[in-house]
């Protein structure tokens, strides 16, 4: 596969005109992607049958494999091109890296336009406003749950002085669950360490 940057000055007017589709589940059809990429001209239709959360589409990696400078992509909708829109917007530029056209036939874009390039430069301001936010609920969400007591990575072990004083606490009569909050431990990793049937009881 070439993925150096393609020089549109000397890049052949015309190629050849793929098609592309996907559908999440068999249940799905691929018939009226498939019509529409015919009408549009499409020469030659790689398809792929999974959920777009998967990178491993054979059929979209055939096509790259067979794209030159010049050529055209068709789809249905963009969507069909990734699993969110980071991922499609990662495909649409390394198509443009190489001189390829694509063509979404529902969205009315045409990357050989000046209004669909800014369309997908639109989409790329997106894409990273997206980033930016799922960054910041990410870390907000942290920063909740450790001031509620969630602590992150592995549980740590409970030694012997921790597994006595879980069976004191529990001869007391003081639920499981919050034994394992005093402990810093799991409540499954306090049971393991109280008397017989007592796990029966949170």
């Amino acid at each position: 596969m070439n993925d150096s940057p393609v020089d549109f000055e000397t890049a052949p007017l015309f190629g050849m005109r793929f098609g592309y589709t996907r559908v999440s589940t068999v249940a799905q059809t691929l018939h009226q992607q498939r019509d529409a990429l015919k009408a549009a001209g499409a020469s030659k239709i790689y398809s792929d049958t999974m959920s777009g959360a998967r990178d491993d589409r054979p059929g979209l990696a055939a096509l790259m494999d067979q794209l030159r400078a010049g050529d055209t992509v068709v789809v249905w909708k963009l969507d069909r091109l990734g699993r969110n829109l980071q991922h499609i917007l990662a495909t649409v530029m390394a198509l443009t890296d190489r001189g390829v056209t694509l063509v979404s036939t529902s969205d009315g874009i045409d990357s050989s336009t000046a209004a669909s390039r800014m369309m997908i430069g639109v989409l790329g301001s997106l894409a990273e406003y997206e980033r930016e936010l799922v960054k910041e609920r990410t870390a907000s969400k942290r920063t909740a749950s450790r001031a509620n007591g969630t602590k992150f990575g592995r549980p740590r072990k409970v030694d012997d002085a921790d597994a006595a004083k879980a069976r004191q606490l529990r001869e007391k009569g003081i639920a499981a669950t919050d034994i394992a909050k005093m402990l810093g431990v799991s409540r499954a990793t306090v049971y393991r360490y109280l008397p017989d049937g007592a796990s029966l009881v949170a």
